[in-house]
C-alpha cells in the first residue's frame, strides 16, 4: 500500500482516542512539547556558548522564543530583534514530526513498533546522513523538515519499546551510532508479555524478559489483529492486537493512573534523546550553521533577481547602487540582512544563483554583472525568479528588476505555488520600453507581474528608467528586520472607499503604499487631523510620488489608534500598510486525522472555497505570546467591502492558537489578527498575505531521501470536491532533473484518482542537494487548480558510521601548580593523533573547550598530529573531530586532581589505565 492510499484509507476507518505522548490526566507531554524543550535547551545552550566565544552577554530576560531570540541577536546589533524565523523554524520540525502519525501510522520502523528495530535506526541514520549535508549545502528547510520526523521515531523508541521497563534511565546511545550494535533483542520466538485482560496493568513485560534485559515493542495492527504468540501489543482502540492474548499493551503515549511512573520515564529519556541528537548535529556541523538551521539570524533576508539584457544597463547600475546603500547603511544593526541572493537571468540563460552571508562578497558578485544579449522582447525572467524562490529561505524579500515581458510564462502557477508555499515577498520593478527594438509591452503581461506581486503582498512597480533610482526605496523600507503588515487591500474598479486600520505603539517606520493611476486621497489620523495627496510633505508625514506608485511615510511621532485612509479612483490600484515591530503571527491551514495518535496536519495548496477550514496560527509579542491578549481572527477579502467569516479559536498553548472558521469566503483574501499589546495596553492589527481558493485537493508524502543515479518514485492522489472530469498534471522541479508523470488525470468528484510520479537525480549529483518539486492539477476549463509543493534530499549512500579516533600521545603539565590560583605564569601541553581508520577522511578539528591556542597539521595526512596548549589557569581541553560525512569524535583531558601533585607526564598506556583522559563517543 502506498502511503498516500494508506492516508485516504486510513481517514475512513480510523477513530483513536490517543495521541502520542498525551496526558489525560493532566501534565501533558507530547511529541512536540519533547521536541520543543529540546530544541530550546540546545539552542540556549549554542547561544550561550556563542556568546562566550564573542565576549558577550547571554541574559534572556524570559523563557520564551522571542526572548530567547532577542538574547542570542541582541548584543550584537541595534535596532529591533523578530523571532519569526525561528519560530517558523519551530513549526516546520513540529509539522514534520507530527506528519509521522499520518503519512506513516502503519510503518512499524518509523514507530518502533512491532520490534522493528534495525530497521527504526536505519530511519534515523539515514535522516541524520541527510541532515547533515543538507546543512552543509545551506539547505536548512529541507534540514529542520527531516529532523522533524527523526526525532518523532526516536522519541517513540521510548514509549512503545520495553527501555524503559528495563531499568535504564539514560537514552540508548546506539540508536545514533550506526558504528555501535544494537544489542539483546528479543526474537520473533520469544514471549515477551503477560496476559493483562483489563487492559491497565502497570507492567505486564514477562520476568524473564526484565531479568535477561530483552529490548521489545509492543505490536500493532490497525487492519488485523494478528501478531506473533506471546507478544506485547501496542495497546489502545484502534489496535486490533490488544484484543488477543496477551491482552493490553505496553505503549506509553498515554499517562494514565496505572502507568504515570512509566509515561514519565519515557518522556525524561525521549527528551534526553532527542538533546543527543541535537548535539551530534550541532557538533558535526558547528555552532554557527545549528543556529542557522533553528532560524537564530535577522529576519531580513534580500534577494535580486536582474534583467541582465542588453537594454539593462542603467536597471543593474540602480540596482547595483542599491545594494551597496543597503549594506553600508544597515551594517551592525538588526536591519543588516542575514542573507544575500543574487539571480541573473537572460535569454534563454538564467543563473547561477549566489547565496552568501558576506556582503563583501554580494558587493563583488553584483559588480560583475553587465547588460548584452537579449534581441527579442520576452526574457526567461520566471525562470530566474522560480530558482530564487526555490533557493531563498522562506519568508524572504525578492526584488525583480525588468524591461520585458516574460517568455516563460507557463511557469507563473508554478511561482504563484512557491510563493504561497515559502510565503516570501516578490517586488516587480518595470522600466518600461528599452532602447533596443522590440515590441511595447502589452498589459496582460504587466498584469502578470502585478497578479504575482499581489499574490506575495509585493509591489508591481512601473517607471521610466530615469524614475527607477526614487523607486527603489521601497527596497531600503522592506529590507528590515521585524517587518509587518497592517493593511493589505485591492480594487480592481471602485470610485471612492474608506479603508480603515489600527496603529499599535510597538509600530514605527511606519509606510503606506498605494499602487495604480488617477488616484487621490485624504489620511486621518485618530486625533481628526488629515492630509491630502497633494501635500508632499503635511503634519502626517512624507509623500513621494514615482511612477505608479505612492509612497508615504509616517512622521515618527504620530498618534496610536483609529486611522483611516479614504481612497478615489476610477483604475485599479493596491493598498498597504507596513511597518516595524515584534508583534506578529504565522499561520497555516491545517486539517485533523485520525488513527492511533490523532492530530492536525498541514494542507497543502488553497483550501475549499464555501467549506469549513483549520488554521493554526502562531503568535508573538515583545515578551512572548503571554503579553498579548488575543481578540479577533478572521478572513478577509482582498478585493472587495471587507466581509469576515466567523470563527472560533481554541488556545494551544505556547502562543499557538486553534481557529475554525465556518467558510472560506470566495476569490483572494487574508487572515487578520486584532487584539491588545499588554505591556502597551493598545489595540494591534496584523495582516497575512493574501491566499485563495480552490476545490481541488493533492496529496503526497516524500518518505526519504534519494540516491543519485537512481530512480525515485513519488506516488501522489488528487481529488476535486468540484465537478469532475478531465484534469490537466504539470509537474516541475528546480533542478531540471528528468521526469515521467501522466499528462492527465479523469477525477470523479469527492474520490481520490492515485498515479506516480518518477524523477531520477543525475549520477553526480552533490550529496546534501536538496529538490523543490511542485505538482498541479488543473481542470479543462482552467478556472480550478492547485498544487503541492514537496521538497526531498539528494543524498549519497553512507558506508562510513565510524567516528575518527583520538590518542592522546603526552601530556606535559608537570609546571602546573597544586594551587590554581598560582596558575597565572604557568602552561601546560597536550598532544594527540587522530585517525578515520578506513573511512571518508577528517573534515575539520575544532576547539569546544578550553581557552588555550590548538594547532594540528593537515588533515590530509593518515595520522592528525594536533597539540593544545594553555595556561595552567584553564584546566580542560575538549576538542572535536568531524569526518567527511558528519561522524564526530571528541577529545578530552582534565588536569584537575583531586590529591596530590596537579598533573603528570603521562604516556599513552598509563593515560588509558588511570582514565586521566579519554575519547569520548558523542553523544
Amino acid at each position: 500500500m502506498t502511503p498516500v492510499l494508506g492516508i485516504a484509507l486510513l481517514t475512513l476507518v480510523l477513530s483513536g482516542p490517543t495521541v502520542a505522548f498525551f496526558s489525560i490526566q493532566g501534565g501533558a507531554s507530547t511529541h512536540i512539547s519533547i521536541t520543543r524543550t529540546a530544541l530550546l535547551q540546545k539552542v540556549t545552550e549554542t547561544c550561550r556558548k556563542v556568546a562566550a566565544t564573542a565576549g558577550h552577554e547571554f541574559n534572556p530576560t524570559g523563557s520564551s522564543p522571542e526572548e530567547l531570540v532577542q538574547a542570542c541577536l541582541g548584543p550584537r546589533a541595534t535596532g529591533e530583534v523578530s523571532g519569526v524565523k525561528f519560530h517558523s523554524a519551530l513549526q516546520e520540525i513540529y509539522t514534520q514530526n507530527g506528519l509521522v502519525d499520518r503519512d506513516f501510522v502503519n510503518s512499524a520502523p518509523h514507530h518502533f513498533n512491532s520490534e522493528a528495530f534495525l530497521e527504526g535506526r536505519g530511519l534515523i541514520r539515514e535522516g541524520m546522513v541527510a541532515i547533515k549535508a543538507n546543512i552543509g549545502k545551506e539547505n536548512f528547510q529541507a534540514a529542520r523538515e527531516t529532523l522533524g520526523r527523526v526525532l518523532h521515531t526516536l522519541q517513540d523508541f521510548y514509549s512503545h519499546s520495553n527501555w524503559v521497563e528495563l531499568g535504564y534511565t539514560e537514552p540508548y546511545i546506539n540508536l545514533i551510532r550506526p558504528d555501535l550494535p544494537l544489542e539483546n533483542l528479543a526474537d520473533i520466538y520469544t514471549a515477551t508479555c503477560s496476559d493483562c485482560a483489563s487492559g491497565k496493568c502497570p507492567n505486564p513485560i514477562l520476568p524473564n524478559i526484565l531479568k535477561e534485559k530483552k529490548l521489545t515493542s509492543g505490536y500493532i495492527g490497525i487492519f488485523s489483529a494478528a501478531k506473533p504468540k506471546g507478544k506485547c501489543s501496542h495497546g489502545g482502540a484502534a489496535d486490533l492486537t490488544s484484543a488477543a492474548v496477551p491482552h493490553g499493551g505496553i505503549s506509553k503515549d498515554e499517562r494514565r493512573s496505572d502507568n504515570v511512573v512509566l509515561h514519565n520515564a519515557a518522556v525524561n529519556a525521549a527528551t534526553a534523546a532527542s538533546l543527543q541528537l541535537l548535539e551530534d548535529i550541532r557538533l558535526a556541523v558547528g555552532d554557527n550553521d545549528f543556529l542557522r538551521m533553528m532560524g537564530i539570524a535577522r529576519s531580513s533576508v534580500v534577494c535580486f533577481v536582474i534583467d541582465t539584457t542588453g537594454s539593462m544597463s542603467d536597471d543593474i547600475n540602480e540596482a547595483r547602487a542599491v545594494v551597496y546603500e543597503i549594506i553600508d547603511s544597515k551594517k551592525g544593526t538588526q536591519d543588516e540582512p542575514s542573507e544575500y541572493i543574487l539571480v541573473p537571468f537572460n535569454d534563454p540563460e538564467f543563473g547561477p544563483m549566489t547565496r552568501t552571508t558576506d556582503p563583501d562578497k554580494m558587493k563583488s558578485e553584483i559588480s560583475k554583472l553587465t547588460a548584452s544579449g537579449g534581441g527579442d522582447t520576452p526574457e526567461m525572467c520566471l525562470s530566474g525568479l522560480q530558482l530564487a524562490l526555490t533557493g531563498a529561505p522562506a519568508s524572504s524579500h525578492i526584488y525583480v528588476f525588468t524591461d520585458a515581458i516574460a517568455k516563460d510564462i507557463d511557469l507563473k502557477d508554478t511561482i504563484v505555488a512557491l510563493i504561497r508555499s515559502s510565503k516570501s515577498t516578490v517586488s516587480f520593478f518595470m522600466t518600461g520600453a528599452s532602447r533596443r527594438r522590440r515590441r511595447s509591452l502589452s498589459a496582460a503581461s504587466l498584469e502578470d507581474y502585478k497578479d504575482l506581486a499581489l499574490a506575495s503582498g509585493g509591489q508591481a512597480i512601473q517607471v521610466s528608467k530615469r524614475q527607477l533610482a526614487q523607486a527603489t526605496d521601497v527596497i531600503l523600507d522592506t529590507s528590515t528586520s521585524a517587518l509587518v503588515t497592517v493593511l493589505q487591500c485591492v480594487r480592481r474598479l471602485r470610485n471612492q472607499e474608506t479603508f480603515p486600520f489600527v496603529l499599535d505603539e510597538t509600530l514605527k517606520n511606519i509606510t503606506i503604499y498605494i499602487t495604480g493611476t488617477s488616484i487621490t486621497f485624504t489620511l486621518t489620523n485618530p486625533a481628526g487631523v488629515s492630509q491630502n495627496h497633494n501635500e508632499a510633505s503635511g503634519k502626517l508625514g512624507t509623500i513621494q510620488t514615482v511612477g505608479t506608485l505612492r509612497r508615504i511615510r509616517l512622521n515618527a511621532d504620530n498618534q496610536t489608534g483609529a486611522w483611516q485612509i479614504n481612497i478615489k479612483s476610477n483604475q485599479a490600484y493596491t493598498l498597504k500598510v507596513t511597518g516595524q515591530s515584534t508583534i506578529t503571527f504565522i499561520y497555516k491551514f491545517v486539517e485533523r486525522f485520525k488513527g492511533p495518535h490523532p492530530g492536525y496536519a498541514a494542507r497543502t495548496g488553497h483550501p475549499q472555497e464555501g467549506q469549513p477550514a483549520i488554521l493554526m496560527l502562531s503568535v508573538m509579542g515583545r515578551k512572548g505570546p503571554s503579553s498579548l491578549a488575543i481578540g479577533d481572527i478572521g478572513l478577509v477579502t482582498v478585493s472587495g467591502p471587507e466581509t469576515n467569516s466567523n470563527s472560533t479559536t481554541s488556545d494551544m498553548g505556547n502562543g499557538d492558537i486553534l481557529v475554525t472558521v465556518d467558510e472560506v469566503p470566495g476569490g483572494e483574501f487574508v487572515v487578520i489578527l486584532r487584539g491588545t499589546d499588554k505591556l502597551s495596553n493598545t489595540e494591534f492589527q496584523r495582516s497575512s498575505t493574501q491566499m485563495s481558493v480552490s476545490k481541488v485537493n493533492i496529496q503526497a508524502v516524500v518518505d526519504s531521501s534519494v540516491e543519485p543515479g537512481k530512480a525515485f518514485k513519488l506516488p501522489f492522489s488528487v481529488m476535486t470536491q468540484g465537478s469532475g472530469g478531465q484534469y490537466s498534471i504539470g509537474a516541475r522541479n528546480d533542478r531540471n532533473f528528468p521526469m515521467s508523470f501522466p499528462n492527465s488525470l479523469t477525477l470523479t468528484a469527492g474520490q481520490y484518482a492515485n498515479t506516480t510520479l518518477t524523477i531520477t537525480p543525475p549520477a553526480n549529483t552533490p550529496s546534501g542537494t536538496d529538490v523543490t518539486l511542485t505538482i498541479e492539477a488543473k481542470s479543462s476549463s482552467g478556472g480550478d487548480s492547485n498544487y503541492a509543493v514537496l521538497r526531498f534530499s539528494v543524498v549519497t549512500k553512507i558506508t562510513d558510521f565510524v567516528q575518527p579516533l583520538c590518542e592522546v600521545v603526552s601530556v606535559l603539565a608537570n609546571d602546573c601548580p597544586q594551587d590554581v590560583s598560582q596558575c597565572g605564569p604557568f602552561r601546560w601541553e597536550l598532544s594527540a593523533n587522530l585517525t578515520d581508520g578506513n573511512g571518508t577522511g577528517i573534515e575539520t578539528i575544532s576547539l569546544r573547550q578550553g581557552n588555550g591556542t590548538l594547532l594540528h597539521s593537515s588533515l590530509s595526512d593518515p595520522v592528525v598530529w594536533a597539540n593544545y596548549t594553555s595556561s595552567c589557569c584553564s584546566q580542560i581541553v575538549e576538542f572535536i573531530a568531524v569526518d567527511e560525512v558528519g561522524n564526530v569524535g571528541k577529545c578530552y583531558h582534565s588536569i584537575v586532581r583531586s590529591d596530590g601533585p596537579p598533573a603528570l607526564t603521562l604516556s599513552l598506556p598509563v593515560w588509558l589505565c588511570l582514565l586521566v583522559s579519554a575519547f569520548v563517543a558523542r553523544g
